[in-house]
């Protein structure tokens, strides 16, 4: 029997935001590995069932925009990202957890440090440039977190589900 495609769970950002991490990302990710958008990974490996469906939009009825702070540059190995705080995005992220507890993998268990990835798989030498780059003339700002999008995992290229918009409006 073949098994459906796991599925994975992002935050939706607003527009002005996702293009300027989908422009650092298409600048400074190895082209021939970048199959995806900017994106911010909350949950890396659910399965394809409806009480995660369920909950989502049950979830997302209740929850109006909020702000997520981009704190910083930082190194992620062989790459770059930028670190993400927000309290609201962190209860919601602890909320869903703790629904689908029984079905994470250890990856999903971890925890939870949300950030933005605009490099990775490069060497060493390159991604210090990048983060010395980035890091010179940074000054933290917000974005709005503004909805979930569900995707089935297909090897590299992820296919979007389901986008789930938040209630309109901010706290």
């Amino acid at each position: 029997m073949i098994q459906p495609a796991p599925l994975i769970l992002t935050l939706q950002i607003d527009e002005q935001a996702f293009n300027y991490f989908n422009d650092l990302r298409k600048q400074h990710f190895p082209p021939q590995i970048n199959y995806l958008s900017t994106h911010v990974t909350l949950f890396h490996h659910l399965p394809a069932h409806s009480t995660v469906t369920d909950l989502l939009e049950e979830a997302t009825a209740q929850q109006k925009n909020f702000p997520v702070k981009v704190s910083e540059v930082i190194k992620l190995g062989r790459g770059v990202g930028f670190k993400l705080q927000s309290e609201e995005l962190a209860q919601l992220h602890a909320y869903l957890k703790k629904q689908w507890s029984e079905w994470l993998t250890p990856q999903d268990r971890q925890g939870f440090r949300p950030h933005i990835t605009v490099q990775n798989k490069v060497t060493p030498e390159v991604a210090q440039t990048l983060f010395n780059q980035l890091a010179f003339s940074f000054q933290p700002f917000y974005l709005q977190g503004i909805g979930l999008s569900l995707w089935e995992y297909l090897g590299g290229p992820w296919q979007k589900v389901k986008d789930y918009s938040f209630k309109v409006g901010t706290y």
